[in-house]
């Protein structure tokens, strides 16, 4: 009779490194906060597609503001954004947060680790932060989404983590969002969010700049307030300048 074998494993358990969004939070105040999301949120509900993020307290724990975190958490859901840890706490915070169902990230108690910042709300939430909470930061890198369909009213295209760019008509109702530039080399139709992670230095070019809405790094601009002559319909690129949308013709 032949030996018995081992039965093959059927889950391991090792070490993974994940990259997070860090929500930097510098107000307790979660009515207000509710406000300067939906601001910088409200036009783009399903922006962050469940991504999964990491509260960070540290500008709060020396004040040691008490947090409402089921009610933080339904917010933040609320935008596709789900909480699974915290940092920066007090001991306070800390049992608060799991109390909620959080997790405590590494080194919730001490320093954050440095890592790269962007606006993306103003007054309330100033900054949302990519990081890798390990000894080693990973940089990512840029990627470019190439769209050579026309996009009809109800489509929407997302470049994640780089630029757009477009080579046929973006028409009425159709929305392009991209965390770098937006390039359509096309007529310009429906709405486009560039910067939408806050990358102020983003920008959006058309060669008929015709959009129901322009936004950059949550500065935005509607038909309500119509384009200048010099642009509308015309060769043209929008950049920000502080939180000034600058309008410039392409000849």
């Amino acid at each position: 009779m032949p030996a018995p074998t081992a039965a093959p494993a059927l889950f391991d358990v090792k070490s993974a490194s994940l990259t997070l969004e860090a929500f930097v939070l510098k107000t307790g105040n979660l009515t207000a906060l509710a406000q300067a999301l939906d601001e910088r949120f409200g036009a783009t509900p399903d922006l962050f597609n469940g991504e999964p993020v990491v509260i960070d307290l540290t500008h709060l724990a020396s004040l040691d503001v008490a947090i409402d975190f089921p009610a933080l958490i339904g917010l933040l859901q609320k935008y596709q954004l789900k909480p699974v840890a915290v940092r920066g706490t007090t001991r306070k915070q800390s049992d608060a947060a799991q109390a909620a169902g959080l997790v405590e990230a590494p080194d919730s108690h001490a320093a954050p680790a440095r890592v790269e910042t962007v606006e993306v709300v103003r007054e309330v939430v100033r900054e949302v932060v990519r990081e890798v909470p390990v000894e080693v930061e990973v940089p990512v890198a840029a990627t470019t989404l190439i769209i050579d369909k026309p996009l009809r009213s109800g489509q929407q295209v997302y470049a994640k983590g780089g630029d757009l760019i477009v080579t046929a008509v973006v028409n009425h109702g159709a929305e392009v969002i991209a965390d770098g530039s937006i390039h359509v080399y096309a007529p310009l139709r429906g709405k486009a969010i560039a910067g939408a992670k806050g990358n102020t230095q983003a920008r959006i070019f058309a060669t008929c700049m015709e959009p129901e809405l322009l936004s950059i790094a949550g500065t935005y601009r509607t038909t309500d307030n119509p384009l200048p002559d010099s642009v509308r319909g015309k060769p043209a690129q929008i950049r920000l300048d502080g939180e000034r949308l600058v309008f410039e013709p392409i000849s």
